[in-house]
């Protein structure tokens, strides 16, 4: 790295930090830390466990934006005035070199965690995908969209848990539900609610003809506590039939799959990663519960793309990224127009940009 390219990247760490320290609020984000830690030192501090925990976790999430920030600011500031008296020729710029292209690697991390603050962004993600029309092509397709965002939530230490799945006739899978587990796995992951398009030559013609697939994708948040919704049993249609593994030792072929339709609303979720008729019926409720408060959220305060999303036939037009493996390689979000050639590295899970992109551009 040049001596220039070195000054570029310091005076973007000054201006990106001025940047973050007026988003935050720094000092007064210091009063409100403050302020937590004199409820938490209360005598009556537990005698409401509930709201208790959720002090604690506000505290300690206003440290770590403190401590990330201040920790930031001071090794920029470091940096600057090292680089100010070393000898561009010298070992020691190699090593400020490095040390300044780390920091930008976390800086960014935390200028997108800092864009995670909408009220459900902290909340696990469940995501639904469903193959559009062309059978086979679109199914081979929901799945490779499965593979990539386990390897997603592998990259990010997110755990997952496969809720539904329900396996093509010949290749691929009709539809599947995931649970993503992880610090604001909704807040990253909900960028990824729409229809993805899939350009390539199909595997499946014989006459190696190029193929156009859809498969939408659905996220909501796992809705906690925060938001009660009243169920009546007589609303409830519940199913019980023969489960359908994803195949290997850890598939179900019990009598244990449920799947409950709630009839004033039409909302249908299904559930088979148990064994347990039982605990499947608990996490088929839980997702319900989780897709009628995002429902009543919409109908109250009209937050439809922050919640579901604009609904949208699975085909032409409506695709929110498309991924193109011939004539040429790229895979571009048309929101945002971010896009990349690595389709490979995409196609495993490297999705960061697309996500940080839908982030910045406030939609």
């Amino acid at each position: 790295m040049e001596r220039y390219e070195l000054n570029k990247y310091l005076a973007s760490f000054e201006s990106r930090l001025a940047d973050l320290d007026k988003a935050l609020d720094i000092n007064n984000l210091k009063i409100a830390h403050q302020k937590q830690t004199e409820a938490m030192a209360a005598s009556d501090f537990w005698d409401d466990v509930k709201q208790a925990q959720t002090t604690i976790q506000k505290a300690n999430d206003q440290k770590e934006q403190i401590d990330t920030y201040e920790s930031l600011k001071h090794n920029a500031d470091s940096l600057a005035e090292l680089a100010s008296v070393t000898d561009d020729q010298s070992d020691d710029f190699t090593l400020i070199v490095d040390e300044v292209l780390q920091l930008e690697k976390v800086l960014k991390t935390f200028e997108t965690q800092i864009l995670l603050n909408g009220p459900y962004d902290d909340l696990p993600a469940i995501i639904e995908l469903h193959p559009g029309a062309g059978g086979t092509e679109s199914q081979d397709w929901c799945e490779m969209l499965f593979r990539m965002y386990q390897r997603y939530a592998t990259r990010k230490n997110f755990k997952v848990d496969i809720l539904d799945y329900q396996s093509g006739e010949e290749a691929g899978i009709k539809s599947v539900t995931l649970r993503i587990k992880g610090r604001h796995a909704y807040g990253y992951l909900k960028s990824e609610h729409g229809v993805h398009r899939l350009v390539r030559i199909s595997p499946f013609d014989s006459n190696a003809r190029r193929h156009t697939s859809f498969v939408s994708c659905e996220v909501i948040p796992e809705i906690d506590q925060r938001i009660e919704v009243k169920i009546n049993d007589e609303d409830l249609k519940i199913d019980v039939y023969r489960s359908s593994g994803a195949g290997g030792q850890s598939v179900n072929t019990t009598d244990s799959a449920v799947r409950i339709t709630h009839l004033p609303t039409n909302t249908v979720v299904t559930c088979q990663n148990e064994r347990s008729q039982l605990k499947n019926k608990e996490t088929a409720m839980q997702l319900l519960n989780s897709k009628l408060a995002a429902l009543e959220i919409q109908k109250q305060m009209q937050l439809l793309n922050d919640i579901k999303g604009e609904q949208k036939e699975i085909g032409w037009g409506s695709q929110i990224r498309s991924y193109v493996f011939h004539p040429y390689q790229m895979v571009k979000d048309h929101r945002t127009n971010y896009e990349t050639s690595q389709t490979v590295s995409v196609m495993d899970g490297d999705i960061d940009g697309f996500i940080n992109a839908y982030l910045k551009s406030g939609d």
